[in-house]
């Protein structure tokens, strides 16, 4: 149970350090966010957890091709916030984001990997 807790702390802090540095400095926020923290604390944490090195290699695997449908939306971002607001634009990047998600999954698909 402490170990629970002390997980939801860790990754808690760390959302919120980001968030705090990111009120400060917008280039400093952004750098330390595009950084694959919530890779690494999950890796860590499976680590912890002595779960089978296969099910490290494997979550580092697929978020790597998890990864490349979400980087159109923070360019398209600040463009869509200009002309739409804040929600707006927040439900326009999930929505291309889930699109390109399934567009990934089909071109993944025909050459060997399986995504969902």
């Amino acid at each position: 149970m402490i170990y629970t807790i002390v997980k939801y702390l860790v990754t808690a802090g760390v959302v919120v350090v980001v968030s705090e540095v990111a009120k400060r400095s917008d280039r400093l926020g952004s750098f330390i966010s595009s950084l694959p923290l919530v890779t690494l604390l999950v890796l860590f944490w499976l680590y912890f957890e002595n779960q089978p090195a296969a099910k490290l290699e494997n979550h580092a695997y697929y978020t790597f091709w998890y990864v490349l449908p979400t980087l159109p939306m923070f360019i398209l971002f600040p463009f869509l916030h200009q002309r739409f607001g804040f929600w707006l634009t927040i439900a326009i990047s999930i929505a291309l984001t889930v699109v390109l998600f399934a567009i990934t999954g089909i071109i993944c698909k025909k050459f060997g990997v399986v995504l969902f």
